[in-house]
């Protein structure tokens, strides 16, 4: 079947229940048709994770809330910075873009390191890089070295949320993902309300360079993650991997499975990266410019823009939360599919009032559904990677994804100065609401498309696969390249499908074949 027929197909499931290729819990590749499951209670959910689930699940929400922390002190100290190294804001801001670049670099250095040497000591090591460059920061003498050091803090950044979130998710029960990947996903947001708060309460008590405690506290809490990522052991997945299959060869082994990931599965990276892409031009245009939207375009003050993005960041972290919950039983394309429709619907609430109330309304619903989409992502990737491969294939593209989106915020503004329309008291203001709501309009028409003509694998279980050994049970290492169907010559587990799913699948080959002629 053709690359177009695929995904005319892949729409068509949209609307059908799905036929997807998944590993099964015995490292079997079987057939089946996804079927909508049953929505069940979060607390329930959540109660079926051991205290081990959660200690992993909470490191990893951890890492990644301090590199948000840690990466957004730079943007909230930019005023102080320009002063301190006297320069302009735009200059201090050229160390955004260097970090942002480099991130790409760290993502395929630590996540291949994690995917070969296990999940501990790749993510201990990354978070004692990004301490010491936070202090590093702190220390800098002058701009040059400033930009240095961002530059190398890009790199240990790129590099933690593939670990964090293969760590957070794998050892987790496979019904249970959804809502963890919505829960983890909102670390980023929630680093960025934590550094926002010490920026108003801690860093003005300082004087001149009261600035710079930022990034001491950042610095601390980015040792203290690794300190606790310390003091508790491998990940399951790869102490039986030590024990059953990690022998002379195993470095052959890896070098190969990533060569052959790479030659059978091209599209699959091009297709993810290029949905990231969508992803973070999505959140950058909806959120970068938006506090000077509010202050130029509406005469807002600094105190209310900084109230209706605090509003925003809240609406961000219960959509992605809800969204990835939701999307255990709705599917994952279906539901970031329908939020990214949804977010375009909201644009008019988002940019027209004039009160702050109705502003902030606004901002709280769109971005619950920009972060809602959002937050399906980590466990979608994890599904689509490679099974062996799961630290480093989603965060590299991730980390692509967001080097290509990289002058968002700049194009917004931009193309905001050149334009003027009138403001509320009749003066002319920079345009930033028009040309941030068209912006998303078709970012988020692009979003729905890319994603619709893709394919998902909700339900697979790639926990027990590990590079360079293959599946890991109870009967030692085995690879499971055979295509099954799930029925009466499959293993039977509680994941699979029922027996009537045979029938299902060949009358889904018959349509498609007809589809294909």
């Amino acid at each position: 079947m053709g690359m177009f027929h695929q995904a005319l197909e892949n729409v068509k499931d949209l609307f059908r229940h799905e036929r997807i290729t998944v590993m099964d819990e015995n490292g079997n590749m079987v057939e089946k048709i996804n079927k909508p499951e049953p929505l069940l209670n979060p607390i329930t959910l959540l109660a079926k994770l051991t205290w081990k689930n959660w200690l992993f699940f909470f490191t990893g929400l951890a890492a990644w809330t301090m590199d948000g922390y840690d990466f957004h002190s730079v943007s909230l100290s930019l005023t102080n910075l320009s002063k301190w190294y006297n320069v302009s804001k735009t200059d201090v801001s050229t160390s955004i873009t260097l970090t942002l670049l480099f991130r790409s670099v760290g993502a395929a250095l630590f996540g291949i390191a994690g995917d070969y040497y296990g999940r501990k000591w790749p993510m201990v090591l990354n978070m004692f890089i990004i301490g010491g460059l936070q202090l590093a920061t702190a220390y800098a003498k002058n701009y040059h070295q400033f930009l240095a050091i961002r530059s190398l803090f890009g790199i240990g950044m790129g590099g933690i949320w593939g670990g964090a979130i293969a760590m957070g998710l794998e050892s987790a029960p496979v019904e249970c993902r959804g809502i963890l990947s919505g829960i983890l996903q909102q670390g980023y947001s929630l680093g960025f309300l934590l550094a926002a708060v010490f920026n108003l309460s801690v860093a003005p008590k300082g004087g001149d360079d009261g600035f710079k405690t930022l990034f001491y506290i950042g610095a601390g809490g980015s040792f203290f993650v690794g300190l606790v990522r310390m003091a508790f052991p491998e990940s399951q997945q790869f102490l039986d991997a030590k024990k059953q299959g990690k022998r002379g060869d195993h470095s052959k082994k890896f070098i190969s499975e990533l060569g052959s990931a790479l030659r059978t599965q091209w599209k699959q990276v091009i297709y993810a990266c290029i949905l990231m892409a969508f992803f973070n031009f999505f959140s950058h245009t909806t959120q970068d410019s938006y506090p000077t939207f509010l202050q130029s375009g509406k005469g807002f003050t600094q105190q209310q823009a900084s109230r209706a993005t605090i509003i925003a960041k809240t609406g961000a972290t219960v959509g992605g939360t809800f969204i990835g919950y939701v999307s255990q039983s709705f599917g994952r394309r279906r539901s970031i599919v329908l939020a990214a429709l949804l977010a375009g619907c909201i644009i008019p609430a988002w940019i027209l009032p004039t009160s702050e109330g109705g502003l902030s309304a606004g901002s709280f619903f769109l971005q619950f559904f920009v972060q809602g989409a959002w937050g399906v992502i980590p466990v979608h990737l994890n599904e689509l990677s490679p099974p062996a491969f799961r630290a480093s294939f989603p965060g590299v593209a991730y980390q692509i994804g967001n080097m290509i989106s990289s002058p968002a915020a700049e194009m917004v503004t931009g193309i905001s100065g050149r334009i003027h329309i009138a403001g509320p008291n009749g003066k002319r203001v920079e345009a930033f609401g028009p040309v941030m709501g068209v912006s998303t309009a078709i970012i988020a028409t692009g979003l729905a498309i890319w994603t619709a003509i893709g394919h998902e694998q909700r339900g697979s279980h790639f926990e027990h696969e590990v590079a360079g050994v293959g599946h890991v049970g109870e009967d030692g290492p085995s690879h499971g390249d055979e295509i099954k169907p799930s029925g009466a010559s499959a293993t039977r587990s509680s994941s699979d499908v029922e027996k009537g799913d045979m029938k299902e699948i060949e009358a889904h080959n018959a349509q498609t074949s007809h589809a294909a002629k």
